[in-house]
Protein backbone atom coordinates (compact mmCIF):
# COMPACT_ATOMS: atom_id res chain seq x y z
CA UNK A 1 0.00 0.00 0.00
CA UNK A 2 1.27 3.35 -0.56
CA UNK A 3 3.13 5.16 1.97
CA UNK A 4 1.16 8.24 1.87
CA UNK A 5 -2.25 6.31 2.97
CA UNK A 6 -3.40 7.97 5.84
CA UNK A 7 -5.13 5.47 7.38
CA UNK A 8 -6.09 1.90 6.51
CA UNK A 9 -7.56 -1.62 7.58
CA UNK A 10 -9.79 -4.88 7.23
CA UNK A 11 -13.47 -4.61 6.01
CA UNK A 12 -14.33 -7.43 8.75
CA UNK A 13 -13.44 -4.55 11.05
CA UNK A 14 -14.96 -1.72 9.87
CA UNK A 15 -17.66 -1.96 6.95
CA UNK A 16 -18.47 0.60 4.15
CA UNK A 17 -20.89 2.38 6.37
CA UNK A 18 -18.57 3.08 9.41
CA UNK A 19 -15.62 4.17 7.00
CA UNK A 20 -18.25 6.60 5.51
CA UNK A 21 -19.35 8.07 8.64
CA UNK A 22 -15.50 8.03 10.08
CA UNK A 23 -14.26 10.05 7.41
CA UNK A 24 -17.49 12.11 7.85
CA UNK A 25 -16.66 13.25 10.97
CA UNK A 26 -13.05 13.51 10.32
CA UNK A 27 -13.94 15.69 7.21
CA UNK A 28 -11.00 14.61 5.39
CA UNK A 29 -10.70 14.81 1.64
CA UNK A 30 -8.98 12.07 -0.57
CA UNK A 31 -9.64 8.77 -2.22
CA UNK A 32 -10.69 5.60 -0.53
CA UNK A 33 -9.78 2.49 -2.34
CA UNK A 34 -11.68 -0.76 -1.28
CA UNK A 35 -9.81 -3.82 -1.94
CA UNK A 36 -11.13 -7.55 -2.72
CA UNK A 37 -9.48 -10.76 -3.97
CA UNK A 38 -12.64 -11.62 -5.48
CA UNK A 39 -12.83 -8.30 -8.05
CA UNK A 40 -10.06 -7.49 -10.94
CA UNK A 41 -9.88 -4.09 -9.63
CA UNK A 42 -10.78 -1.60 -6.31
CA UNK A 43 -13.34 -0.01 -6.20
CA UNK A 44 -12.81 3.78 -5.58
CA UNK A 45 -14.52 6.38 -3.28
CA UNK A 46 -13.88 10.30 -3.81
CA UNK A 47 -14.38 12.07 -0.62
CA UNK A 48 -14.39 16.08 -0.03
CA UNK A 49 -14.73 17.44 3.30
CA UNK A 50 -15.99 14.06 4.15
CA UNK A 51 -18.71 13.55 1.91
CA UNK A 52 -18.47 11.25 -1.35
CA UNK A 53 -18.76 13.77 -4.72
CA UNK A 54 -17.97 10.50 -7.15
CA UNK A 55 -17.16 6.66 -7.25
CA UNK A 56 -15.85 4.14 -9.34
CA UNK A 57 -16.06 0.20 -9.59
CA UNK A 58 -15.67 -1.57 -12.64
CA UNK A 59 -17.78 0.09 -15.05
CA UNK A 60 -20.66 1.23 -12.57
CA UNK A 61 -19.84 5.14 -11.51
CA UNK A 62 -21.41 7.69 -8.93
CA UNK A 63 -24.14 6.32 -6.61
CA UNK A 64 -24.55 3.32 -8.28
CA UNK A 65 -21.06 2.43 -7.88
CA UNK A 66 -20.79 3.41 -4.22
CA UNK A 67 -24.11 1.11 -3.66
CA UNK A 68 -22.71 -1.28 -5.27
CA UNK A 69 -19.69 -0.98 -2.99
CA UNK A 70 -22.00 -1.92 0.11
CA UNK A 71 -21.88 -5.33 -1.04
CA UNK A 72 -18.10 -5.85 -0.56
CA UNK A 73 -18.27 -8.65 2.35
CA UNK A 74 -14.61 -8.28 2.63
CA UNK A 75 -11.13 -7.13 2.04
CA UNK A 76 -9.08 -3.93 2.69
CA UNK A 77 -9.38 -0.42 2.51
CA UNK A 78 -7.19 2.39 2.64
CA UNK A 79 -7.75 5.80 2.68
CA UNK A 80 -5.25 8.47 1.16
CA UNK A 81 -5.39 12.32 1.74
CA UNK A 82 -5.24 14.04 -1.40
CA UNK A 83 -6.93 17.50 -3.36
CA UNK A 84 -9.86 16.18 -5.75
CA UNK A 85 -9.75 17.07 -9.28
CA UNK A 86 -12.69 14.52 -10.48
CA UNK A 87 -16.29 15.86 -11.11
CA UNK A 88 -18.80 15.79 -8.24
CA UNK A 89 -21.52 13.53 -9.97
CA UNK A 90 -23.21 12.68 -6.09
CA UNK A 91 -25.39 15.41 -4.52
CA UNK A 92 -26.56 13.27 -1.92
CA UNK A 93 -25.96 13.37 1.40
CA UNK A 94 -23.63 10.82 3.49
CA UNK A 95 -26.25 9.87 5.64
CA UNK A 96 -28.38 9.21 3.25
CA UNK A 97 -26.31 7.25 1.03
CA UNK A 98 -25.26 5.00 4.25
CA UNK A 99 -28.91 4.77 4.97
CA UNK A 100 -30.15 3.21 1.61
CA UNK A 101 -27.23 1.23 0.80
CA UNK A 102 -27.42 -0.62 3.81
CA UNK A 103 -30.80 -0.88 3.52
CA UNK A 104 -30.44 -2.10 -0.09
CA UNK A 105 -28.16 -4.75 1.10
CA UNK A 106 -30.47 -5.68 3.58
CA UNK A 107 -33.22 -6.16 1.01
CA UNK A 108 -30.74 -8.28 -1.50
CA UNK A 109 -31.33 -5.46 -3.97
CA UNK A 110 -27.22 -5.48 -3.91
CA UNK A 111 -24.74 -8.37 -5.14
CA UNK A 112 -22.67 -9.60 -1.87
CA UNK A 113 -19.11 -10.08 -3.08
CA UNK A 114 -17.35 -12.47 -1.50
CA UNK A 115 -18.12 -15.20 1.30
CA UNK A 116 -19.94 -13.87 4.43
CA UNK A 117 -17.80 -14.77 7.41
CA UNK A 118 -19.93 -15.43 10.77
CA UNK A 119 -19.10 -12.11 12.09
CA UNK A 120 -20.34 -10.38 9.58
CA UNK A 121 -23.27 -12.66 9.39
CA UNK A 122 -23.89 -11.97 13.29
CA UNK A 123 -23.94 -7.99 12.55
CA UNK A 124 -26.18 -8.24 9.46
CA UNK A 125 -29.07 -9.95 12.01
CA UNK A 126 -28.58 -6.50 13.88
CA UNK A 127 -28.89 -4.28 11.01
CA UNK A 128 -31.99 -5.98 9.26
CA UNK A 129 -34.62 -3.30 7.71
CA UNK A 130 -37.16 -2.96 10.96
CA UNK A 131 -34.03 -1.57 13.03
CA UNK A 132 -33.32 2.04 13.52
CA UNK A 133 -30.55 3.67 11.56
CA UNK A 134 -27.23 3.81 14.19
CA UNK A 135 -25.00 6.65 14.08
CA UNK A 136 -21.39 6.65 15.86
CA UNK A 137 -19.14 9.17 16.41
CA UNK A 138 -15.43 9.09 15.67
CA UNK A 139 -12.94 8.07 18.75
CA UNK A 140 -13.16 10.95 22.14
CA UNK A 141 -11.20 13.37 23.16
CA UNK A 142 -10.70 12.58 26.92
CA UNK A 143 -9.63 16.10 28.46
CA UNK A 144 -13.17 16.71 27.65
CA UNK A 145 -14.66 14.17 29.92
CA UNK A 146 -15.38 15.18 33.25
CA UNK A 147 -17.33 12.55 34.93
CA UNK A 148 -18.23 9.61 33.54
CA UNK A 149 -21.44 7.53 34.12
CA UNK A 150 -23.28 4.16 33.42
CA UNK A 151 -26.70 3.67 32.43
CA UNK A 152 -28.36 -0.29 32.24
CA UNK A 153 -30.57 -1.78 29.71
CA UNK A 154 -33.87 -0.02 29.39
CA UNK A 155 -33.11 3.35 31.56
CA UNK A 156 -34.13 6.68 30.86
CA UNK A 157 -30.73 8.51 30.35
CA UNK A 158 -33.39 11.63 28.98
CA UNK A 159 -36.98 12.23 29.87
CA UNK A 160 -38.79 14.55 27.17
CA UNK A 161 -39.66 17.48 28.93
CA UNK A 162 -37.22 17.40 31.46
CA UNK A 163 -34.63 20.07 32.11
CA UNK A 164 -30.66 19.85 31.61
CA UNK A 165 -27.67 21.26 30.14
CA UNK A 166 -25.31 19.09 30.66
CA UNK A 167 -23.86 17.18 27.19
CA UNK A 168 -22.75 13.59 27.40
CA UNK A 169 -20.64 11.41 24.91
CA UNK A 170 -20.87 8.09 24.31
CA UNK A 171 -18.01 6.18 25.24
CA UNK A 172 -19.56 2.49 24.89
CA UNK A 173 -22.87 1.06 23.91
CA UNK A 174 -25.99 1.98 22.31
CA UNK A 175 -29.20 4.34 23.10
CA UNK A 176 -31.83 4.62 21.21
CA UNK A 177 -33.79 8.25 21.01
CA UNK A 178 -37.37 7.99 21.40
CA UNK A 179 -40.13 11.22 20.74
CA UNK A 180 -43.31 11.34 21.68
CA UNK A 181 -46.33 11.66 19.40
CA UNK A 182 -50.30 11.31 19.71
CA UNK A 183 -49.72 8.03 17.91
CA UNK A 184 -47.72 6.75 20.79
CA UNK A 185 -43.82 6.64 21.17
CA UNK A 186 -41.83 7.34 18.10
CA UNK A 187 -38.48 5.52 17.80
CA UNK A 188 -36.27 7.56 15.77
CA UNK A 189 -32.87 6.22 15.80
CA UNK A 190 -29.60 5.01 17.50
CA UNK A 191 -26.69 6.24 18.82
CA UNK A 192 -23.49 4.48 19.14
CA UNK A 193 -19.70 4.87 20.24
CA UNK A 194 -18.13 8.37 19.43
CA UNK A 195 -22.22 9.87 19.54
CA UNK A 196 -23.27 12.81 21.59
CA UNK A 197 -26.27 13.38 24.15
CA UNK A 198 -27.61 16.91 24.90
CA UNK A 199 -27.71 20.22 23.17
CA UNK A 200 -24.92 21.99 22.49
CA UNK A 201 -26.77 25.22 22.11
CA UNK A 202 -28.12 25.24 25.54
CA UNK A 203 -24.77 26.48 26.83
CA UNK A 204 -25.38 29.13 25.08
CA UNK A 205 -28.75 30.43 25.85
CA UNK A 206 -29.20 28.69 29.49
CA UNK A 207 -31.87 26.78 30.88
CA UNK A 208 -32.62 23.67 28.30
CA UNK A 209 -35.61 21.49 27.55
CA UNK A 210 -34.72 17.97 26.35
CA UNK A 211 -37.23 17.40 23.56
CA UNK A 212 -36.77 13.69 23.42
CA UNK A 213 -36.24 10.48 25.31
CA UNK A 214 -32.75 8.38 25.01
CA UNK A 215 -33.38 4.85 26.45
CA UNK A 216 -30.17 2.85 27.40
CA UNK A 217 -29.87 -0.01 24.76
CA UNK A 218 -28.25 -2.78 26.92
CA UNK A 219 -25.07 -1.24 29.45
CA UNK A 220 -24.17 2.82 28.62
CA UNK A 221 -20.98 3.96 29.90
CA UNK A 222 -21.54 7.55 29.25
CA UNK A 223 -18.68 10.52 29.69
CA UNK A 224 -19.98 14.29 30.52
CA UNK A 225 -18.25 16.89 28.86
CA UNK A 226 -16.82 19.54 30.63
CA UNK A 227 -19.60 22.70 29.84
CA UNK A 228 -17.16 25.08 31.04
CA UNK A 229 -14.69 24.81 28.86
CA UNK A 230 -17.50 24.32 25.93
CA UNK A 231 -18.78 27.29 26.95
CA UNK A 232 -15.81 29.24 27.03
CA UNK A 233 -14.64 28.15 23.66
CA UNK A 234 -17.96 29.06 21.91
CA UNK A 235 -17.96 32.23 23.88
CA UNK A 236 -15.05 32.86 21.86
CA UNK A 237 -16.34 32.76 18.55
CA UNK A 238 -18.13 35.44 16.41
CA UNK A 239 -21.75 36.00 17.21
CA UNK A 240 -22.87 34.93 13.66
CA UNK A 241 -20.89 31.21 14.49
CA UNK A 242 -22.83 31.27 17.39
CA UNK A 243 -26.04 31.63 16.15
CA UNK A 244 -25.05 29.31 13.33
CA UNK A 245 -25.43 26.61 15.98
CA UNK A 246 -28.21 27.81 17.52
CA UNK A 247 -29.67 27.38 14.20
CA UNK A 248 -28.42 23.72 13.71
CA UNK A 249 -30.04 23.05 16.94
CA UNK A 250 -33.47 24.42 16.17
CA UNK A 251 -33.55 22.88 13.25
CA UNK A 252 -32.80 18.86 14.35
CA UNK A 253 -35.60 20.17 17.19
CA UNK A 254 -38.17 21.07 14.19
CA UNK A 255 -37.14 18.44 12.19
CA UNK A 256 -37.83 15.68 15.24
CA UNK A 257 -41.48 17.57 15.97
CA UNK A 258 -42.33 17.65 12.14
CA UNK A 259 -41.46 13.54 11.86
CA UNK A 260 -43.55 13.55 15.23
CA UNK A 261 -46.17 15.18 13.72
CA UNK A 262 -46.24 13.16 10.47
CA UNK A 263 -46.15 9.95 12.19
CA UNK A 264 -49.44 11.63 14.35
CA UNK A 265 -51.02 12.11 10.38
CA UNK A 266 -51.29 15.84 11.35
CA UNK A 267 -53.89 17.06 8.22
CA UNK A 268 -52.39 20.65 8.65
CA UNK A 269 -49.28 19.43 6.90
CA UNK A 270 -50.65 19.46 3.83
CA UNK A 271 -50.64 22.84 3.98
CA UNK A 272 -47.29 23.50 5.28
CA UNK A 273 -46.03 25.24 1.87
CA UNK A 274 -49.32 26.60 0.06
CA UNK A 275 -48.92 29.93 -1.05
CA UNK A 276 -45.71 29.97 -0.25
CA UNK A 277 -42.64 31.27 -2.43
CA UNK A 278 -40.09 29.14 -3.47
CA UNK A 279 -36.51 30.53 -3.43
CA UNK A 280 -34.12 28.24 -3.44
CA UNK A 281 -35.46 24.74 -5.27
CA UNK A 282 -34.60 21.48 -4.49
CA UNK A 283 -31.25 20.31 -7.17
CA UNK A 284 -30.25 24.17 -7.10
CA UNK A 285 -26.91 25.16 -7.89
CA UNK A 286 -26.54 27.41 -4.47
CA UNK A 287 -23.72 27.94 -2.80
CA UNK A 288 -24.50 31.14 -0.76
CA UNK A 289 -25.70 31.21 3.13
CA UNK A 290 -28.32 33.22 4.47
CA UNK A 291 -29.50 34.77 8.07
CA UNK A 292 -33.41 35.53 8.73
CA UNK A 293 -34.25 38.89 9.65
CA UNK A 294 -37.71 38.94 9.68
CA UNK A 295 -40.56 36.41 8.55
CA UNK A 296 -39.94 32.68 8.23
CA UNK A 297 -38.51 30.22 5.66
CA UNK A 298 -40.09 26.61 5.03
CA UNK A 299 -38.00 23.92 4.33
CA UNK A 300 -39.72 21.12 2.25
CA UNK A 301 -38.10 17.94 0.56
CA UNK A 302 -39.50 17.06 -2.50
CA UNK A 303 -39.95 13.17 -3.74
CA UNK A 304 -42.20 11.23 -6.13
CA UNK A 305 -44.40 14.24 -6.48
CA UNK A 306 -45.04 14.83 -3.01
CA UNK A 307 -43.41 17.12 -0.52
CA UNK A 308 -42.64 16.14 3.02
CA UNK A 309 -42.18 18.95 5.49
CA UNK A 310 -39.08 19.64 7.43
CA UNK A 311 -38.84 22.98 9.18
CA UNK A 312 -40.17 26.68 9.63
CA UNK A 313 -37.23 28.73 10.31
CA UNK A 314 -37.49 31.92 12.01
CA UNK A 315 -35.21 35.50 12.37
CA UNK A 316 -32.09 34.77 13.40
CA UNK A 317 -31.85 31.40 11.66
CA UNK A 318 -29.83 30.53 8.80
CA UNK A 319 -30.49 28.35 5.68
CA UNK A 320 -28.86 27.44 2.20
CA UNK A 321 -25.05 26.13 1.75
CA UNK A 322 -23.19 25.83 5.05
CA UNK A 323 -19.76 25.45 4.02
CA UNK A 324 -18.23 22.41 6.50
CA UNK A 325 -21.42 20.40 6.88
CA UNK A 326 -23.97 18.42 5.04
CA UNK A 327 -27.54 17.92 6.72
CA UNK A 328 -28.99 16.58 3.71
CA UNK A 329 -31.10 19.56 3.56
CA UNK A 330 -31.70 22.49 1.07
CA UNK A 331 -29.99 23.36 -1.42
CA UNK A 332 -29.42 19.88 -2.95
CA UNK A 333 -31.71 17.68 -1.30
CA UNK A 334 -34.74 20.36 -0.22
CA UNK A 335 -36.36 23.26 -1.43
CA UNK A 336 -37.04 26.42 0.16
CA UNK A 337 -40.08 28.82 0.63
CA UNK A 338 -40.67 31.83 1.98
CA UNK A 339 -43.20 34.03 3.79
CA UNK A 340 -44.29 37.02 2.37
CA UNK A 341 -42.59 39.58 4.73
CA UNK A 342 -39.38 37.15 4.40
CA UNK A 343 -35.96 39.54 4.81
CA UNK A 344 -32.59 38.21 5.10
CA UNK A 345 -28.87 39.07 4.96
CA UNK A 346 -25.97 37.13 3.23
CA UNK A 347 -23.30 35.60 5.32
CA UNK A 348 -20.40 35.44 5.43
CA UNK A 349 -19.25 31.48 4.50
CA UNK A 350 -15.92 32.12 4.13
CA UNK A 351 -15.23 33.57 7.79
CA UNK A 352 -17.74 30.98 9.06
CA UNK A 353 -15.86 27.97 7.64
CA UNK A 354 -12.12 29.95 8.35
CA UNK A 355 -13.39 30.15 12.37
CA UNK A 356 -14.78 26.57 11.94
CA UNK A 357 -11.29 25.39 10.81
CA UNK A 358 -9.95 26.59 14.14
CA UNK A 359 -12.60 25.17 16.98
CA UNK A 360 -10.96 22.30 18.49
CA UNK A 361 -12.18 18.52 17.23
CA UNK A 362 -14.57 18.11 19.95
CA UNK A 363 -16.61 20.92 18.87
CA UNK A 364 -16.23 19.96 15.29
CA UNK A 365 -17.33 16.68 16.05
CA UNK A 366 -20.52 17.89 17.66
CA UNK A 367 -21.47 19.88 14.94
CA UNK A 368 -21.34 17.48 12.50
CA UNK A 369 -23.08 15.18 14.96
CA UNK A 370 -25.84 17.89 15.01
CA UNK A 371 -25.78 17.91 10.84
CA UNK A 372 -25.81 13.83 11.13
CA UNK A 373 -28.90 13.78 13.52
CA UNK A 374 -30.91 15.91 11.15
CA UNK A 375 -30.37 14.04 7.96
CA UNK A 376 -31.34 10.54 9.61
CA UNK A 377 -34.25 12.52 11.08
CA UNK A 378 -35.22 14.03 7.93
CA UNK A 379 -35.44 10.04 6.12
CA UNK A 380 -37.23 9.02 9.19
CA UNK A 381 -40.18 11.49 8.31
CA UNK A 382 -39.64 10.95 4.56
CA UNK A 383 -40.41 7.46 5.02
CA UNK A 384 -43.50 8.23 7.38
CA UNK A 385 -44.82 10.88 4.41
CA UNK A 386 -44.12 7.57 2.17
CA UNK A 387 -46.30 5.57 4.14
CA UNK A 388 -48.83 7.85 4.44
CA UNK A 389 -49.29 8.68 0.87
CA UNK A 390 -49.27 4.95 0.06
Amino acid sequence: MSTSVAFAGDLDFLNLGELLQLLGTNGGSGILRIISKHAPEPGVIYVEKGNPINATNGSQTGLDAIYSLFGWTEGQFEFVQDNLSCDKTITKSRMEIILDGLRMLDEGKIVKLGPVSTKQKAQESHTKSGDLPLIKGPLVDYSYVVDEEVFYNGDEIVREGNHGNWVWVILEGTAEIVKDSSNGPLRILRIGDGAFLGSIASLLSGDNVRSATVVAVGNVQLGMLDSQQLTSELASLSSDFRDLVKSLDFRLRQVTNMAAEIHSHNEKLKDFIKGKKPIIKQGQNEERLFKIKKGEAFIAREADNDFTPLTCLKEGNYFGAIPFIDMGHEPHSAGVFASPDLKLSAADSQALQAEYDKISSTLKNIIQHLATCISVTTLVAGNFQKKIAG
